[in-house]
């Protein structure tokens, strides 16, 4: 029961039920700054820890009076956290002790608040009660004097506010530990802009905090039993901050982020950033109308939501470059009805090998390849180097089971996955990765928000429909051979329901990728499933006993897609399949043609015609094998799953005729057969050869 409970903790934490999104401080809050009267000019602009050593190792007054102040704060909190471990009592006051670690941060200024909001989807470094406490965290503090900050404005951007803005509101609607938001107008053309302007000071007690943690850190490596690299921590979390104390490369990641999404999905909006109004510690970006999507109650609220997810997963699994402050402030629908994402202060950046592992290992996970599964989460950093896999494959092996259970990885739960995969780390060395806990957080605070407005919400199919279009649309060796194994498996062997599946949850992801307006915008992902119109060529018809339809035959997303030149790729990938159906598809019909003609057994006949050395005219008769018949069912499957809605499978009593099917898309095929046409028929009379060669002779 403790352990549901503790599973259950997590959870919340790791999707950020708990985060605020408050524009303000609370009354209570105050900010504890280092104020120098020096120059901090010679602090480093990127996070260098010898600079920073060399800068404050020559200022110990300062450094002094900061540890006197983070102890006069701290002191009384460490105390009681001692007294807990004499009195064995760390267990039953850990909630009490979390809150007054969320209260203390809170108040000794940016550099604890920001990372206490880091560690709060660090499993394995802190506990489920301490990452929900420090989730509460709000950055939000109290503003500082507006006349400082349009005094920083003018030394910042070169002269007086007054003459780059027509306006700027009297006071800050937003403030938080780094700096404050003005709403404003430029005055070379009226748009309306925000301001952000950072607060004065920020760099010193940032630059100075990390001095004395570092240097804890190095007196810590001193003891074994103290198994945490605080020194590797805070340089790890450390060069990352740095980047967000720079405004001029939130700006550029702003930038960056919107070009990535603006051909594929349109319907997010990125705030555009003015550049010859943006410095270090000013930044001038335009204004967005809007409310939190937490707060709409909109009827669309839903399908941004989707957009949301969509967006995320293509950060994670396609760019690489995530948005790593997943928020509920930071998510805004606009009065058009796009989702717009703010705050570009900090992104995560995703290595090929991550990317691409996690699409190799949803691939392994179909085929509940665990061995490979195991493997796979070493790369990718849930589990340490050089642990003994062997007692974590079984466990493993139960989870994914459990996750397939219901249907295949075509109706896995993410979430429900991803709290096994959580709990897992309370009994072995596994861990959650930093950049997995923010996908996980991001969902969790896209469904938080949907659940609102609608308790029966669920996201379409969760992760695994963006997977199916990476792998039918990248053109990534590593990912080709991901799509292989998924429709082929170990066997190597084609698999129509694999390959259904795959198609399937491709068709949920365009479905999802049409919302928010992606289909009227024209966005890049919902044209996935749009087959164009072809002209400027003719074909000719074959006379049949079928009935002809008037109008062409109605494709649905999977088949536009295999039909349209962004499927030149998957159908490449797919030429021996369709060169075996054909062939196979070819020699049925000859088959029955005889049988229609009463020829139902001509071996006998040909077996009278005398052989000549090892040639047998006898095999030159068509027939269907065994595996003929895998092939042909193959066919029919995937005949019937790609033009099921159509007027054929509506008109049909008897199953799809495959001929009719192909005589029916014949006037809607796009231009593909000057590429496509000559490999295949090389491919099928090279095929149909072989085949009479070693019938005939063998």
């Amino acid at each position: 029961m403790e352990e549901n409970e503790q599973l259950s903790i997590l959870m919340k934490g790791l999707r950020g039920q708990n985060l605020k999104d408050s524009q303000f401080a609370a009354d209570n809050v105050r900010l504890r700054l280092v104020e120098v009267d020096e120059s901090s000019e010679f602090l480093p602009l990127v996070y260098d820890p010898a600079s920073i050593s060399a800068y404050w190792g020559k200022r110990p007054r300062a450094v002094a009076t900061r540890i006197v102040q983070l102890l006069s704060v701290t002191g009384g909190f460490l105390s009681r956290l001692a007294l807990d471990v004499i009195n064995k009592k760390v267990k039953e006051n850990e909630v009490a002790r979390a809150i007054e670690i969320r209260e203390i941060v809170t108040s000794l200024g940016p550099a604890y608040i920001k990372l206490g909001q880091a560690l709060s989807i660090r499993p394995d470094i802190l506990s489920p009660v301490a990452m929900i406490e420090l989730q509460k965290l709000c950055d939000k503090v109290p503003s500082f004097p507006d006349d400082v900050a349009m005094a920083l404005i003018e030394e910042e951007l070169g002269q007086p506010w007054n003459n780059i803005y027509s306006e700027l509101s009297s006071s800050p609607i937003a403030a938080a530990s780094l700096g404050q938001v003005y709403k404003g107008r430029l005055k070379e053309n009226g748009d309306l802009v925000a301001v952000k302007v950072q607060r004065p000071f920020v760099l010193e007690t940032v630059t100075v905090d990390l001095f004395i943690i570092r240097n804890l850190g190095l007196v810590l490596r001193r003891f074994p039993q103290i198994s945490t690299d605080v020194v590797g921590l805070v340089d790890e979390w450390a060069a990352r901050f740095f980047e967000e104390l720079d405004y001029v490369n939130e700006g550029k990641n702003g930038t960056i982020f919107a070009e990535m999404m603006r051909i594929d999905l349109p319907q997010v909006v990125v705030p555009k950033t003015y550049d010859k109004y943006t410095s270090r510690k000013v930044l001038t970006t335009a204004w967005i109308d809007g409310e939190k999507l937490s707060q709409s109650t909109e009827s669309d609220v839903g399908e941004l939501v989707n957009v949301g997810v969509i967006c995320y997963l293509k950060q994670l699994l396609d760019t690489g470059f995530f948005h790593a402050d997943p928020h509920p402030g930071n998510l805004i629908r606009t009065p058009d009805g796009k989702l717009a994402i703010l705050d570009f202060g900090l992104v995560t950046k995703l290595t090929d090998d991550q990317k691409y592992g996690m699409i190799e290992a949803i691939a392994h996970l179909i085929h509940r390849d665990y061995g490979a599964i195991v493997k796979d989460f070493v790369k990718l950093d849930f589990i340490p180097e050089g642990v003994n896999l062997e007692p974590i494959l079984p466990v493993l092996a139960k989870v994914f089971d459990q996750a397939l259970e219901g249907g295949g990885a075509k109706n896995i739960n993410f979430q429900e996955l991803a709290s096994d995969l959580a709990q897992i780390t309370f009994d072995y060395p596994f861990r959650i990765p930093p950049y997995f806990a923010l996908i996980i957080r991001a969902i969790g605070v896209l469904e938080g928000i949907a659940l609102v407005g609608n308790p029966d919400f669920a996201i379409v199919d969760e992760a695994y429909p963006y997977i199916a279009q990476r792998l039918l649309t990248d053109e990534s060796p590593r990912l080709k051979n991901a799509l292989r194994y998924t429709i082929y498996g170990k066997s190597g062997v084609f698999d129509a329901e694999r390959f259904i599946d795959v198609m399937q949850a491709f068709e949920n992801f365009i479905t999802a990728a049409k919302s928010g307006g992606g289909e009227t915008l024209n966005g890049g992902m919902a044209e996935l499933g749009f087959l164009q119109s072809q002209t400027g060529y003719t074909i000719p018809r074959i006379s049949t006993n079928v009935s002809q339809q008037k109008q062409p035959i109605q494709t649905r997303a999977a088949l536009a897609f295999l039909l349209s030149d962004k499927g030149n790729s998957f159908r490449e990938f797919l030429l021996d399949e369709i060169v075996k159906g054909i062939d196979v598809v070819t020699r049925d019909q000859l088959v029955q043609i005889m049988s229609f003609l009463g020829v139902r057994n001509a071996a006998p006949v040909f077996s009278m015609v005398p052989t000549f050395g090892p040639f047998k005219p006898a095999a030159l008769l068509p027939s269907i094998s065994e595996e003929d018949k895998v092939i042909l069912n193959n066919v029919e499957k995937i005949v019937e799953f790609l033009t099921a809605g159509s007027s054929i499978s509506r008109t049909s009593n008897q199953g799809v005729v495959v001929t009719q099917v192909i005589q029916e898309l014949l006037p809607v095929l796009p231009g593909i057969s000057a590429t496509v046409l000559p490999e295949v028929l090389n491919r099928l009379s090279s095929r149909v050869l072989a085949r009479i060669i070693r019938d005939t002779f063998l």
